[in-house]
Order: C-alpha cells, then sequence, then structure tokens
C-alpha cells in the first residue's frame, strides 16, 4: 500500500488514538473505505462539530461547549467550592463523576509528569492549580492520579508547590492496586478509594 493512498493514511491517524493498533486501524480505515459511505458523512460531521464546538473549561480544563463561559460541573452552584480534585484527563473526572464520591469542584492537568515524552510543569497545568487554591480559598485537594511512577512524581511534585499554602492535600486511598489506572476501575472500586483517601504525609 502506498503511503500517499488515503487507505494508508486513515490508518496511520486512527493507529495514533489509544487503544487502536495498526491493525485495529487497519480494519476501521477498511470498513469505511468499503461500505461505510453514509458512516464517513456522518463520522465527518461530529469530528466537525467536535473541532469548532468542544473547548476547554476557563476554570477546570474540563472539556465545555464553545460559548460557554465554563464547564456544566463548574457552572453547578451546589458543588462544594472549598474541595479541589485533581485529576489527569476529563476522561478520569467522568469516571469520579460516575462513582458519586465527590461533590466539590475539579482540577484537569491533562497529564502527568513526564520527561521523556517532555512533559512538564507547564504542560501539565500545575501553576494553574496552585493559582485557583490562592485564588479560590481551597481548603482541600484530593489528588486523583494513576498508580504508577510518573503520577506518583506528579502527586510529589503538587504536594511541594502546595506545601506553602494552607490547604489539606490527599491522595486516593484503598482500591487502586500498583500499575493500575483510574480508566480501569469501577465506580465501586473508585468509590472506596475516595472515601479512603489519605492525607500525604
Amino acid at each position: 500500500m502506498s503511503r500517499t493512498d488515503p487507505l494508508a493514511r486513515l490508518t496511520r491517524v486512527l493507529s495514533r488514538l489509544p487503544g487502536i493498533g495498526r491493525r485495529s486501524g487497519e480494519r476501521i480505515a477498511l470498513r469505511l473505505a468499503t461500505g461505510g459511505g453514509g458512516l464517513v458523512g456522518e463520522l465527518i460531521e461530529a469530528l466537525e462539530e467536535l473541532r469548532d464546538r468542544v473547548v476547554l473549561c476557563r476554570a477546570c480544563g474540563n472539556l465545555a461547549i464553545r460559548g460557554a463561559e465554563v464547564c456544566d460541573v463548574c457552572a453547578d452552584p451546589r458543588r462544594a467550592t472549598g474541595v479541589l480534585c485533581v485529576v489527569q484527563d476529563p476522561g478520569a473526572l467522568g469516571l469520579v463523576e460516575k462513582s458519586g464520591s465527590f461533590r466539590g469542584r475539579y482540577h484537569v492537568l491533562h497529564g502527568k509528569l513526564s520527561p521523556m515524552r517532555g512533559q512538564g510543569p507547564a504542560q501539565i497545568r500545575a501553576e494553574k492549580l496552585v493559582e485557583r487554591v490562592r485564588a479560590e480559598g481551597i481548603r482541600e485537594v484530593i489528588l486523583a492520579l494513576d498508580a504508577d511512577t510518573e503520577s506518583d512524581a506528579t502527586g510529589s511534585y503538587l504536594q511541594d508547590q502546595l506545601r506553602a499554602l494552607d490547604v489539606h492535600v490527599f491522595r486516593l486511598g484503598f482500591g487502586l492496586s500498583a500499575g493500575s489506572g483510574i480508566a480501569y476501575l469501577d465506580a465501586v472500586t473508585l468509590m472506596r478509594a475516595m472515601e479512603g483517601r489519605q492525607p500525604i504525609p
């Protein structure tokens, strides 16, 4: 297959998505090319709408609709204002929400510290977290991060940045096994992890 072939190009693009390898990308591209006429049009429309209408919430970094000041969570006046749950990405935020274990506000990092991938503090919205804690009078920060080395380093860095502020920093408690990610937890396990959060010494 030529590298200039549209099928090969689509396969390469799809293969860059999480959970889709080269073979899966190729199968999806073939399906779209051989019988997905209507589906191709719907997919194009959905992608264009995503590009044109979805933005990041100016308050927390969650996904929001263009034209709205903030996302639905930040706009909800019933949310507790003195507590922030820090998550790696909007997907993790959605999982915490589904667990029903947290009714405060969120801060989305959009990554974790990873020198090998070129992700430092500026890329993970760490400074914005510190600004929010200062500006919003946050009393408690819960680090709802994955249980891996990069997430541990991220948590330690954020704890150091927040140390000078009058804020209690917690991490998720039991329920997260070493090497696992929040995306793979069921709602009950995540709820128990949130309820069993521990202060960071």
